[in-house]
């Protein structure tokens, strides 16, 4: 796994493949998991979610998660059971327990069934986000990356030396495809809004001045995406994102 820091601060932690982590977060109180979720997503992370044993042995087959975080008391089965059941599909997947209860015996119950750590509620989302590091980190899935470095896929951009590839071929790009590429790169998989890449590229509020941001796309799929598999997506009416090709 890689690192890299994030606009906001953060060290960011990504797969081998250069992806985003993937967690899934198995809890049956929907307002708590879209909490988990949104401070995931946060850190760049990509996010499932299971309201039951069932649905998330399903999605965990589907998904193929980095870390999990369990709730012990699922509506459906307990979540021992369904730890059970996660190792079977995914041996060696770090699980997060989340339990209300606080003894002793729960811990131990839970990390001896094979948990690799254990949160009771009420907890804060700083001490979960810190632990699910934590877990990764030793699992090996996911590595630091060069701050200088930003990867997506097969395409590097490097902040320090201005330099950049796709699957080890140099692109030359002006200094304003190079800003824009950079804000893109820096939020993959993330829908970035016209608005949005006008005030961080362009440094001025949006005024009808979406052209731009278009004419700037077209310049940079045309020497990021030429023969390739695209990278660059458009979302009609939402903006535009960057993730690896397919």
């Amino acid at each position: 796994m890689t690192t890299t820091t994030s606009p906001q601060g953060r060290t960011e932690l990504l797969r081998p493949d250069r992806t985003p982590v993937r967690v899934l977060v198995v809890d049956d109180e929907a307002s708590l998991t879209e909490l988990l979720s949104m401070a995931l997503r946060y850190e760049g992370w990509e996010v499932r979610s299971a309201g039951n044993g069932t649905a998330a042995v399903r999605t965990a087959r589907s998904f193929r998660p980095d870390v999990v975080i369990l709730d012990v008391m699922l509506p459906d089965m307990d979540g021992l059971a369904v730890l059970g059941r996660l190792r079977r599909e995914l041996s060696d997947v770090p699980v997060l327990f989340l339990t209300a209860r606080d003894s002793v015996e729960d811990r131990i119950a839970g990390l001896t069934a094979g948990g690799d750590d254990y949160v009771t509620k009420p907890f804060s989302l700083e001490e979960v986000v810190a632990r699910l590091r934590g877990l990764i980190r030793r699992s090996g899935t996911a590595a630091a990356r060069g701050e200088s470095q930003l990867v997506v896929g097969d395409l590097m951009l490097d902040e320090d030396s201005h330099e950049v590839s796709r699957g080890g071929r140099n692109i030359h790009l002006t200094a304003t495809e190079f800003e824009l590429l950079r804000f893109l790169m820096r939020n993959p998989r993330r829908v970035l809004s016209k608005a949005q890449i006008l005030d961080r590229v362009w440094n001025y509020d949006f005024g009808g001045q979406a052209n731009v941001v278009e004419l700037y796309i077209s310049y940079l799929r045309k020497k990021i995406d030429a023969g390739r598999a695209p990278m660059i997506h458009t979302r009609r009416g939402a903006g535009y994102l960057i993730k690896p090709g397919e």
